[in-house]
């Protein structure tokens, strides 16, 4: 009987365990930005901003606390992490000669999943 009674316990704990170890999920919320010039060629070294505009009560817009800051590889890439998820502009930029490039572009990231954008460049 004294048997039983430990090998029940042992199981519920058991049970017990996977309960407690499953429920923890990834919410990480991944955003990777393809930089491309306007023909379609991956762009290096373009600089990315990722930024969330608020609207404040008094009507105006403001950029809030949290935002990113990257800059991308030789594929045209750069990617970011963040721990819940948002709505972000984006704006690349890169210097070519004395020429300004920029892209404009917007993400949502939504929670456990990576999201890819493509900016063009131009």
């Amino acid at each position: 009987m004294k048997l039983r009674g430990i090998f029940i316990a042992a199981a519920v704990l058991g049970i017990g365990f996977l309960f407690i170890t499953s429920c923890k999920k990834n919410t990480d919320c991944t955003a990777n930005i393809v930089c491309n010039d306007s023909t379609g060629v991956a762009m290096s070294g373009a600089t990315v901003y990722l930024y969330a505009n608020v609207k404040t009560p008094q009507g105006g817009t403001i950029t809030a606390d949290i935002r990113a800051t990257g800059i991308t590889d030789g594929s045209g890439r750069v990617s970011f992490t963040f721990k819940l998820p948002a709505i972000y502009d984006v704006k690349a930029l890169k210097t070519v000669g004395s020429a300004s490039l920029q892209g404009l572009s917007i993400i949502k990231l939504e929670e456990g999943k990576g999201v890819e954008k493509t900016v063009v460049v131009r």
